[in-house]
């Protein structure tokens, strides 16, 4: 049976686990360098800005967590509304065809239109087909006109401080 709740603050330490399970399954653990402290901090501090929710699936009087989705609100300029962006949505492999990845991406649709949003949305690597496919067969449309760009590495202290070499800018928090 199914149960899908908001994380808590003791999850972190399993939502750490998931979200390496996810970037093996993407081929990009070697990308990962997130802690359980810096979780705990993001999604449970005085000002959390991302959220998570866990789907737990209880069989044979034990409970396990199957997977989850962490997101954060957007907001679209040209519908003047937030949004949702989904970060990240996983459902462990021996858990899939449950049902699961659909609860959870349902789950934030509700509170979509519950809360008036305008949107939710999420990107998906071109190659994982099985994905894509489930997406579509949901409704979602890619947006193959929208190119994805990003700042990140030494990349990010460059861009911002570019009068100083980048070892010199403020340290990362």
């Amino acid at each position: 049976m199914l149960k899908l709740r908001p994380a808590r603050h003791d999850d972190a330490a399993t939502l750490l686990e998931l979200i390496r399970e996810l970037a093996d399954y993407e081929k990009l653990l070697d990308q990962v360098d997130a802690t359980g402290p810096a979780l705990e901090q993001a999604l449970f501090g005085p000002t959390p800005r991302v959220f998570s929710d866990v789907a737990e699936w209880s069989e044979r009087g034990e409970t396990r967590v199957a997977g989850f989705a962490l997101w954060f609100y957007n907001f679209s300029t040209f519908r003047g509304r937030h949004g949702i962006y989904l970060e990240d949505l996983f459902v462990r492999p021996e858990f899939r065809g449950r049902g699961i990845g659909k609860a959870l991406l349902a789950n934030l649709a509700k509170r979509c239109v519950d809360e008036q949003l305008t949107r939710l949305e999420w990107a998906v690597l071109d190659w994982n087909t099985p994905a894509r496919e489930f997406y579509e067969s949901l409704g979602a449309q890619a947006l193959t006109e929208w190119v994805p760009h990003r700042v990140t590495g030494a990349a990010l202290p460059t861009l911002a401080y570019p009068e100083t070499r980048a070892e010199q800018a403020p340290p990362r928090r």
